[in-house]
């Protein structure tokens, strides 16, 4: 797995806020400079690189003389902004050394979670890796609500290692790797140097982030699983040791991914779409979606919320369990009118499935 990372030919590299800004100065220009160097050198070598950015709002503090990160939308909105401006023009300030072109690239959750603007943000990503730019990406700050975030820049990491078909996600934050607890209050925690399962993490007590970003372990470890489990196999290691981590990747924790990659589509709807309603399906139906066949009408008991065609939905079975995802090819009206019915008594143009076979992605 750590060979496969080492020679992936397009990766996505994720610095966390602690490897780039502090508290008292805002931008660490020297620890960033460093970054951006290994970054430089791994592209050299051939691979595509997308670096996704964490410190906007540790950027933004010194600035506006703030001493603690701000809990208040608002307040975190106006600091971001501030931060962005300047972040970007210390990325680019730092790859001009090498004569390389920095993108910036802000996103919302509504930009991965709607397929026309996933596929628009998947266009200048092409665009950019085409023309020999470096895209730095961040989460919009400055327009995201609460309702609309994808939580954290990890998880933003692993949604665009999948939207740009990476080879490999590298996270790099203030810490080594994974460890079984925390290393700074438990003497006795070791490091974990390869997951290849969930039994490999049995034990592992992962926690929340620190004063200058919103993701720690327990975020970087969930997001390893959601890239991994697209098949995109993932490095969890210290930013101080990004030379290593960008050419042997012989440091940190290495996370293997699921032998087969979902394809594009496939990874949206399980991971990044939102679903706006439910088809609840008879035990016979979700006998044949576990064998990977279309949802019929006749299996359709029941039909939740409102929805269009072209919508992701949930597939839920007679006792409310989620058991799959799926691209709905009808209005839910239209759903109405078709719940049990059999293919042959349905008018022609409602022939094809409730859900294609290749539009279904089971949960779990």
């Amino acid at each position: 797995m750590r060979a496969r990372i080492a020679g992936a030919r397009a990766i996505v590299v994720k610095i966390g806020s602690s490897g780039l800004t502090s508290l008292a100065g805002g931008i660490d220009i020297d620890r960033l400079d460093r970054l951006a160097a290994a970054i430089e050198a791994r592209m050299r070598a051939g691979t595509d690189v997308v670096v996704v950015s964490s410190g906007a709002v540790g950027a933004g503090m010194a600035p506006l003389g703030l001493k603690a990160r701000p809990k208040d939308l608002a307040t975190k909105q106006a600091v971001a902004s501030v931060g962005q401006l300047a972040l970007a023009h210390a990325w680019g300030t730092s790859f001009a050394r090498f004569d390389r072109t920095v993108g910036q690239v802000l996103l919302t959750a509504e930009d991965i979670a709607r397929r026309s603007q996933h596929r628009n943000a998947q266009r200048t990503f092409d665009r950019l890796r085409a023309m020999g730019a470096v895209a730095v990406v961040n989460e919009n700050d400055t327009v995201a609500t609460a309702e609309l975030r994808f939580g954290d820049n990890d998880r933003l990491a692993a949604l665009v290692a999948h939207l740009v078909g990476a080879d490999a996600l590298v996270l790099l934050s203030d810490i080594d790797g994974l460890y079984s607890g925390d290393p700074r209050k438990d003497p006795s925690a070791h490091l974990v140097d390869f997951v290849g399962g969930p039994e490999d993490l049995d034990g592992v007590i992962a926690g929340s982030g620190g004063a200058l970003g919103t993701g720690g372990m327990a975020s970087k470890l969930s997001s390893a699983r959601l890239a991994a489990d697209g098949g995109v196999p993932v490095l969890l290691a210290a930013a101080t040791e990004a030379d290593r981590a960008l050419s042997t990747a012989d440091v940190g924790t290495a996370f293997a991914a699921r032998p087969q990659r979902l394809s594009a589509r496939k990874f949206w709807v399980r991971h990044a779409a939102d679903t706006t309603g439910a088809l609840v399906l008879d035990d016979g139906a979700v006998r044949a979606m576990r064998k990977r066949r279309s949802l019929l009408a006749a299996g359709v008991v029941g039909s939740e919320g409102g929805f269009h065609s072209g919508d992701v939905v949930e597939l839920r079975n007679l006792g409310g369990e989620v058991i799959a995802r799926g691209v709905v090819a009808y209005d839910d009206e239209e759903v109405a009118g078709m719940l049990g019915r059999s293919t042959g008594d349905l008018p022609a143009d409602m022939h094809r499935p409730v859900i294609h076979a290749d539009d279904l992605v089971l949960i779990g």
